[in-house]
This record gives structure tokens, C-alpha cells and sequence, in this order.
């Protein structure tokens, strides 16, 4: 994939013909914070997980380096200059080591590259600003960078192998036009991400509003509905614990993002045995799913009709409710909290049992009401669902092009 203005070939260079490395230091995140200071220091964790392909410090939150720590050693070349590539030099997946950004805006400010990171400086002529933030991210640099890494649990990789990495890349327009594509497929991303963000503050808040009653529906006349009732969690959900299934049924996994889910549909790959198959529990649609082993904080739903593990307690519903309320009413914080103190004091990471969960009061709303509420909160989850296929649809373009564009 080329714009059709370029005709002539890219040059081919290795990076250490095109850059020199500079002096990092080794600062902890011990010897960092977040705020007050007149040094900023990259560590090799936020490249992992937070730093943006071209760093524009205003943009992101860097740590300080705490003040008591001299770095009157430090020469005024090992600080980061605009163009400079900062690579995280280990990591414990191959699909990170080497991961790298682009400093692209400083700002005036002082920033220093921190542990577990190399610093390249592009020496002038090769390349226009923001380029190398792609280029180091494309397949033919990154299957090189992975080549070159060594180590078993953990993988790193030195200035001496990364020089060796080949670069190619074309004149300082076409340079100039693939940049500002990316950038704006980029920025698409970032925003896309926000809004998502946003949705995500939106049902929790109203969540938080609607479950402490202050803020109530009306019923389809205008009039309140009535004063919400408590009931037992043994009233309203029994303990399943049906084994007799359909070995053609899905294997179920249990998340924090999705509920309950086929595996097949996330990629979730655990060898099972047929014996143990026997073992496992019948899962129907509107089911909730708790972790017998270590509740982690999360009481999850399905949506799909399967088979999940021994390890988890099946509830299903005992008496007429609306499922998706108690889908919402059960990962609230106040419930949360309630479920954490039966299991204050218990060893072995918080074991829970069917019985810890039945002698907590559940909140109990007029059946019309919980309806409402969970028509109301459906609505907001299944705009995320929409908004999260599109970022998706923008990271799978991203992807597409970076793949395409580089040589």
C-alpha cells in the first residue's frame, strides 16, 4: 500500500547507522512520584502499558523524580530530546519486548529515560518527527525486535542486537504523509476510548444513583412506585448443582468483562478431559456464576446456556424477578461490601459458599420497577457494546495499515 504520488525506492539503513544511544538511568519506581519535582522520568511500565505511540508529555502523566535523589551526574545529553525513540528493553511477552514510543512534544520540560529502557537519538537527515513512532511499530520492525530479544521467563534485549535491526523508510514527504494518516487514525482511537470512558462513569453513577433510591422511576401513570423490600438471598436465588448435560454444550468461561461467555467466542483456550467434563455444572441463560475458590468481587451473568467448572456456585432465580436488574443490583459496591464482610477472616483467599451468599438481604424492588431499571441500564451496556465493536473496527484498521504501509 504506497500513496500514488511516490514512485522511488526506500532506502534500507540499520538503526545503528541511523541513531546513537545515549545513558538511561535506573530509578525505581520507589525513587518516582507523582507529585511535585523538576526532572520526569519514562519508566519501561509505562511504555508496557499507558505511553501513547508519539509522547506528547502534556498528554500523558509521567512521574517525577523525587527530589532528595541527586542527579547532578547526569549529562545534558542523556536528557530526552523531541525525536527521540525510547524502547522497554524487557519484558515477559514477546509481543512487548522492545515496545517503544516517540517523544514528539516535551514541552520545555526535563525528562530523563529510566530503568529498563534504551534511548536512541535519530542522527539528522533520515527521518521527519513523529515517523519512528510508527515504524518501530510495524511487522516487519517488530518481528526483527523480537528476533533479536533473548531470555526465557523474561525476554530483553540490548542496545548491541537492536542496532542491528534494519530499518526502511521512503523521502521526508511520503515520511510526512504516512505519519499524518496514522496520527489521525490515532487520534480516532484515543477518542473512541473516551467515549467509551465516558459511558462506563455514566452507568456506574446512575447505577450508584438508582440502587440507594436516589434517583427513582415512575410507573407508567406517573405515580411512585412502591417502598423497596428486603429479601434473603435464599428467597429469591437457589443453589444448582444439575451435572446431567449435553456433552455439544459450550464450555463456559467466567469473566470480569463478559459474564459468562462460550470460550470459543474469546479465544480462551484450557484443555479439558472428558472425564472432567462429567463433573461439570449445567448453566442456563439469566444464571449467576461465583467463584467457589476466591471471590474476587464479582457475582457474573450469562447470557448463553453451557457448562462451567465444579469451582463455581450456579444461583438461579427461585421466584419471579427481572434477571438484568440482579445483574446491575449484584456488582454494585454497597452489595459488594455486604459479601465482603461475611467473608472477613476466612483463609485461603476468601472462599465463598452458597450459604455465605443466602443470609445477605437482597434489595427487592416492585417487579415493574426493576424492569425500568434494568431497561434503563441494558440500554447504556449495549450502547458501550456498540461503541467498543467500533474501536475495534478503528484498532483492526490501525493494524491493517501499519502492515501495509511499511516495506
Amino acid at each position: 500500500m504506497r500513496f500514488p504520488e511516490f514512485k522511488g525506492e526506500w532506502e534500507v539503513k540499520k538503526l545503528g547507522e541511523v541513531a546513537e544511544f545515549k545513558v538511561t538511568n535506573s530509578f525505581s519506581r520507589d525513587n518516582l512520584n507523582y507529585e511535585n519535582g523538576t526532572v520526569k522520568n519514562i519508566h519501561y511500565g509505562d511504555i508496557h502499558t499507558k505511553f501513547q505511540t508519539l509522547f506528547d508529555i502534556t498528554k500523558e502523566t509521567v512521574p517525577y523524580i523525587n527530589e532528595e535523589i541527586s542527579i547532578n551526574r547526569i549529562s545534558e545529553d542523556s536528557y530526552c530530546k523531541e525525536g527521540d525513540i525510547v524502547f522497554a528493553d524487557a519484558s515477559e511477552d514477546l509481543n512487548d519486548v522492545g515496545k517503544s514510543i516517540e517523544i514528539l512534544n516535551l514541552n520545555n520540560e526535563k525528562l530523563l529515560s529510566g530503568l529498563h529502557t534504551l534511548l536512541a537519538r535519530p542522527r539528522a537527515n533520515y527521518f521527519q518527527i513523529g515517523f519512528n513512532g510508527y515504524l518501530f511499530k510495524s511487522n516487519t520492525v517488530r518481528l526483527q525486535i523480537q528476533k533479536e530479544s533473548q531470555g526465557s521467563k523474561v525476554l530483553s534485549i540490548n542496545v548491541g542486537r537492536i542496532s542491528n535491526v534494519k530499518l526502511s523508510f521512503p523521502s521526508f514527504s511520503e515520511q510526512q504523509k504516512i505519519t499524518s494518516l496514522l496520527s489521525l487514525v490515532d487520534d480516532r482511537i484515543q477518542t473512541q476510548s473516551k467515549i467509551i470512558e465516558n459511558l462506563k462513569t455514566l452507568i456506574n453513577a446512575t447505577s450508584e444513583k438508582l440502587f440507594t433510591r436516589k434517583l427513582r422511576f415512575k410507573d407508567d401513570i406517573g405515580n411512585d412506585f412502591p417502598d423497596w423490600k428486603n429479601k434473603l438471598g435464599s428467597e429469591v436465588f437457589d443453589s444448582i448443582t444439575n451435572k446431567k448435560h449435553n456433552s455439544d454444550l459450550p464450555i463456559l468461561a467466567i469473566t470480569q468483562e463478559h459474564g459468562a461467555i462460550p470460550r470459543d467466542l474469546i479465544d480462551y483456550q484450557i484443555s479439558v478431559t472428558n472425564k472432567s467434563i462429567k463433573s461439570y455444572k449445567v448453566v442456563e441463560i439469566d444464571d449467576f456464576i461465583i467463584s467457589l475458590r476466591s471471590f474476587q468481587g464479582g457475582i457474573e451473568y450469562s447470557n448463553y446456556k453451557g457448562i462451567c467448572s465444579p469451582a463455581y456456585i450456579i444461583l438461579r432465580n427461585k421466584i419471579e424477578i427481572d434477571n438484568r436488574f440482579y445483574k446491575y443490583y449484584l456488582k454494585t459496591d454497597s452489595y459488594i461490601k455486604l459479601l465482603n464482610k461475611k467473608l472477613e477472616g476466612i483463609r485461603d483467599g476468601k472462599m465463598i459458599s452458597y450459604a455465605y451468599f443466602s443470609e445477605i438481604n437482597l434489595s427487592f424492588p416492585f417487579i415493574e420497577e426493576q424492569t425500568k431499571i434494568a431497561r434503563f441500564l441494558s440500554s447504556i451496556d449495549d450502547k458501550i457494546k456498540i461503541e467498543r465493536k467500533i474501536l475495534e473496527q478503528l484498532e483492526t484498521q490501525k493494524k491493517y495499515l501499519l502492515s501495509n504501509l511499511f516495506i
